[in-house]
């Protein structure tokens, strides 16, 4: 697949004709909603937290200036060193010098989709620096020479037999079977804990920083964030600055919401809260932290009618509910971000002419506002991207001219009502009492997936009078 957001139709067909993968998003479809759904049954206060957890993350935006400059003061208090980087280039410099500095070869890195926006693997390793990423998905995708299928499990599109054949090919350890699961979890184990233990440089991101005490709080199923951010003496914490929270309440109200919604679990394994660098009584940890925040595109998101989507928690709920992205999955919006929350934000970090597409990409089903945990109403936000690409002239213009011609038809009652007429009784005749069509003129992305109804004699409005007319 071609990794660009202007290749999503393309990309889509393709990913559609791959009919493996596509029972694999049928299974994730299917059964992480009804993980997701028992877990939030059994927590009562779910809708209650969830209004609340907005109200805090609405009132944090407002005040972003404030919490920022708290959250530097405490966390700098604490004995970390804090940078602020305009854009993607600019973090990855900061991240590139800290290494430098300390003459780093090896670098053990845990999940951050904040460092897959801004390609920091990739800028370390031209550096010649040896990046590995140690949490399992992210581990997989590394060695397959592939970039993240989902936000919270970057190798969902991956099977079984695939991982095991990567491994065997990646691996140097001799003849082996690999025949379970386990024997595949225990080989990376293997494999990843030498790195662990000869890295100069840890990296992790964060899912929360705490402004009233310059904390950052991390969520993991696995404990290599915590290896990572505690074995290398250097640790560098990557972080968006809407990932800012005023206290630390609010942070566990967020994770009650943010674990149920990604893995239907009321708890992950780990959570970790970081405050430094190691101190004196301190029997282990680094000895030098830094925490680097990243504006990229978010201060004028703030400004503009997209704010809320700075809310996300990336708990990846709206991804697995979405009929779109069960069907083509996330390589196919060729963005770091997919799904519904994707759609959105690609287009605001790059531009809408770029990501044209991602918008266009929703059913307007309207199950992503509905089981948002940050309450984002994503198809909204979805819409109004549409309009600003109609607006921008981006739309080919046959897609303008037929829905300015629609819209003014539509204005127009009695020629709308007498046209529609005669094209149901047509489409009708054309049928021939087969029921549907399987080809139809300037309907081939439908027909080529599915066959088109035909049609009954009459419209709904002509059915409508005649049952009034009856009853009457």
């Amino acid at each position: 697949m071609e990794q660009t957001s202007r290749n999503f139709l393309g990309n889509a067909h393709t990913a559609l004709g791959d009919e493996a993968r596509a029972e694999r998003r049928d299974l994730l479809a299917l059964f992480q909603p009804i993980m997701r759904q028992s877990a939030v049954d059994d927590f009562a206060a779910h809708e209650a937290t969830r209004a609340h957890v907005k109200k805090v993350r609405q009132h944090t935006l407002d005040n972003l200036a404030y919490y920022l400059a708290r959250y530097e003061e405490q966390a700098t208090h604490n004995g970390n060193h804090v940078h602020f980087a305009r854009d993607a280039a600019q973090m990855n410099s900061i991240v590139l010098d800290i290494c430098q500095r300390h003459d780093a070869q090896r670098i053990a890195k845990g999940k951050s989709m904040v460092t897959e926006e801004t390609g920091l693997n990739e800028h370390l390793a031209r550096a010649g620096l040896d990046v590995r990423e140690t949490d399992l998905g992210e581990y997989i995708v590394q060695q397959a020479g592939e970039t993240p299928s989902h936000i919270v499990g970057p190798a969902l599109h991956k099977s079984a037999d695939e991982i095991r054949e990567l491994f065997l090919e990646k691996h140097d350890l001799g003849e082996r079977d690999l025949l379970e699961t386990s024997d595949m979890v225990a080989e990376a184990r293997q494999v990843l804990r030498e790195h662990f233990l000869t890295a100069d440089v840890g990296i992790i991101g964060a899912n929360a920083l705490i402004a009233e005490n310059g904390y950052s709080m991390l969520v993991t199923n696995e404990g290599n964030g915590d290896l990572c951010a505690n074995l290398p003496s250097v640790l560098i914490v990557c972080a968006t600055i809407d990932r800012i929270l005023p206290r630390a309440e609010d942070a566990t109200a967020m994770l009650r919401l943010l674990v149920r919604s990604a893995t239907g679990q009321p708890q992950t394994c780990y959570t970790s809260f970081y405050s430094g660098p190691r101190r004196a009584p301190d029997p282990d940890g680094p000895l030098e932290t830094h925490i680097v925040l990243l504006d990229n595109e978010r201060s004028d998101i703030l400004d503009s009618g997209y704010r809320e989507i700075l809310a996300c928690i990336r708990c990846g709920a709206c991804l697995t509910h979405c009929p779109i992205y069960a069907g083509v999955g996330g390589h196919a919006y060729g963005s770091v971000y997919s799904g519904p929350m994707g759609s959105v934000l690609t287009p605001l970090l790059t531009s809408l002419e770029e990501s044209a597409a991602l918008p266009n990409a929703c059913t307007s089903c309207g199950r992503c506002a509905e089981i948002c945990p940050a309450d984002i109403p994503l198809p909204d936000l979805l819409r109004d991207l549409r309009s600003e690409e109609r607006e921008q002239r981006l739309s080919p213009l046959r897609w303008r001219f037929g829905l300015k011609m629609h819209a003014w038809l539509a204005a127009q009652p009695a020629l709308y009502r007498l046209l529609t007429g005669l094209g149901i009784r047509a489409l009708h005749r054309l049928a021939r009492g087969r029921g549907r069509f399987r080809r139809l003129p300037l309907a081939g992305g439908w027909s080529s997936q599915r066959d088109f109804p035909a049609p009954q004699q009459k419209t709904f409005m002509q059915l409508y009078r005649e049952r009034d007319r009856h009853d009457g």
